[in-house]
């Protein structure tokens, strides 16, 4: 009696967490060494290309050869609909309000009066940015987690195939680690050259 073997799951949101803190652990650690050795902005972001590279090879050549698959349990964020946040047009010219408040004792209290409520307003009008950006930070990183979860489901949908072997694992690594790391390869070329 011949027992079927049990494949292995990488948990998608551990996966991504555990990518974040090595992306960032290697971009500033290449940063602060790069500032040692006055090496330029771009050496410093091929250098830190080139160490994700060699992780990421060296995860999806593992997990190809184990013939692990990547199981996604991040929650699902779909219960907004579109349009239903910013439903409104802003207007084309839009222009400030001025105000003459003339001079004397009047005027005085009155611009201080108005500088007080301006400053109630601008901190109010931070408040609101502050919470677009978090907003817009929680939907990026979430962005990304769809990407970057949907690329490794790609790449294990393969484990079938290369589970065992060694030289097609790798094979597999190198051409998808080249594919998700070679296109910044290129713009930062392209920008470092023109």
């Amino acid at each position: 009696m011949q027992q079927s073997k049990k494949k292995n799951y990488f948990k998608g949101k551990t996966i991504f967490i555990i990518s974040i803190l090595v992306v960032t652990t290697t971009f500033l650690s290449v940063w602060l060494n790069g500032m040692s050795y006055n090496r330029g902005i771009t050496t410093n972001l091929y250098l830190s290309l080139s160490i994700i590279g060699v992780i990421l090879f060296l995860f999806m050549t593992y997990g190809l050869y184990t013939g692990a698959g990547l199981k996604d349990n991040f929650p699902k964020f779909r219960s907004y609909k579109k349009g239903e946040f910013f439903g409104y047009d802003t207007p084309g010219n839009f222009e400030m309000p001025t105000s003459s408040v003339g001079d004397g004792i009047a005027g005085v209290l009155i611009s201080i009066l108005l500088w007080i409520l301006m400053t109630i307003a601008m901190i109010l009008l931070l408040i609101i940015l502050e919470a677009l950006f978090w907003f817009t930070l929680f939907i990026l990183i979430l962005m990304l987690y769809w990407l970057f979860s949907r690329a490794l489901k790609l790449v294990f949908s393969r484990s079938g195939k290369t589970v065992g072997n060694i030289l097609l694992s790798m094979t597999y690594s190198i051409t998808y680690t080249i594919l998700y790391l070679g296109w910044i390869f290129v713009i930062a070329f392209l920008v470092d050259t023109f």
